[in-house]
């Protein structure tokens, strides 16, 4: 098959078909892991640098420092800066319906709002897949509120309602936005599930939750742009209901609650893309560079054939993970996953 851009091979790969080989791209690299293998460089460097297959952004939000590791952003929430690259939040201003009512996000077209998407477009369209992180029905309302208080607010419907209300319509307004701007693809981070299992039971997503996810993925699609959605942990029981809600592709098929991604491609891989499963907890932590090897290979056995697969790890590059071994996983995709498969070659 003739060589793709990178942008021509995600997208073939969402289309759940076989590109030229599998792509390749993660939504967060640590700092620790970057600089081991490209000095000083930026996650946006890094991506170019090293051939990823996609570049990711999002919208610009303003952020205050409120304390030594602390900001507060535009929707007002407190994150906290933690060892790893990405923030965590730990406060937020709504904590009753009454406070939801007196609430005002964030203006989704504010001045500047999309200035580094826009210098993206220029500087990778049509070269790298340009992938916007917008958020679905549950990110929003947990930092708006904080995770414990949300759990303990999915005994008041009508809130759980609105905050999901809330999120959907101003990210189909964001993504209407992006694909105004060229971005390619939309992901969603919201997580859903612990290891062990869903936050909340099937019958509650589904009451509260699912409306809300069909909404936001129609508007998505509406704008022309496929959606990866992401949920780490056990996420087994809420997957048909994901995957009749139109989602494109599925992320990052988490092992370490026991999903396997050619167990969940036999099932699901007529409808939907995957993206996964390398297992960061461990074996890009904590394995050998031969253990990667034959981990990424035998995914690409077992679940490449036909396409429909972007490989990746099963969450994302954290501080922890040996670079080494995220080349090791890097170099074996390069070498095993172009079209048509061969196994065969030694490693």
């Amino acid at each position: 098959m003739a060589e793709m851009s990178s942008a021509e091979r995600v997208m073939r790969t969402l289309q759940r078909q076989e590109a030229d080989r599998i792509p390749h791209f993660e939504w967060i690299i640590d700092r620790r892991v970057r600089h081991a293998l490209c000095p000083g460089s930026s996650f946006e460097e890094f991506s170019v640098r090293m051939g990823l297959d996609a570049i990711i952004t999002g919208p610009d939000f303003t952020k205050e420092q409120i304390g030594p590791n602390r900001w507060r952003n535009e929707w007002g929430s407190v994150l906290e800066q933690t060892a790893e690259e990405y923030p965590i939040a730990v406060d937020g201003p709504i904590k009753t319906l009454d406070d939801l009512r007196r609430y005002r996000p964030p203006d989704p077209n504010a001045p500047g709002r999309y200035k580094s998407l826009e210098r993206m477009v220029g500087l990778y369209k049509g070269r790298l897949a340009i992938c916007v992180h917008l958020n679905d029905v549950l990110s929003i309302p947990r930092n708006l509120m904080g995770f414990e208080n949300l759990m303990m607010a999915f005994s008041e419907p009508d809130l759980i309602r609105a905050l999901v209300d809330l999120s959907v319509e101003i990210n189909i307004e964001m993504a209407r936005q992006v694909a105004k701007r060229g971005a390619d693809l939309i992901f969603t981070g919201d997580d859903y599930a612990s290891t062990e299992a869903p936050f909340m039971s099937p019958k509650m997503f589904e009451e509260l939750l699912l409306p809300g996810l069909r909404r936001v993925v129609a508007g998505f699609h509406e704008h022309g742009l496929p959606i990866i959605k992401h949920s780490d942990g056990n996420i087994r029981p809420l997957i048909p209901m994901l995957v009749d809600a139109g989602i494109d592709c599925l992320d990052p098929i988490d092992p370490l609650a026991g999903l396997n991604m050619a167990e969940i491609k036999a099932q699901y891989g007529g409808r939907i893309a995957l993206k996964g499963n390398v297992n960061c907890a461990q074996t890009l932590t904590f394995g050998t560079e031969q253990d990667v090897i034959a981990e990424t290979r035998e995914i690409i056995r077992t679940a490449g054939p036909g396409g429909g697969i972007i490989l990746s790890s099963s969450n994302s590059i954290h501080s922890a993970v040996k670079p080494a071994n995220y080349l090791a996983m890097l170099n074996t995709i390069r070498q095993h996953g172009r079209y048509p498969l061969n196994l065969d070659a030694a490693p």
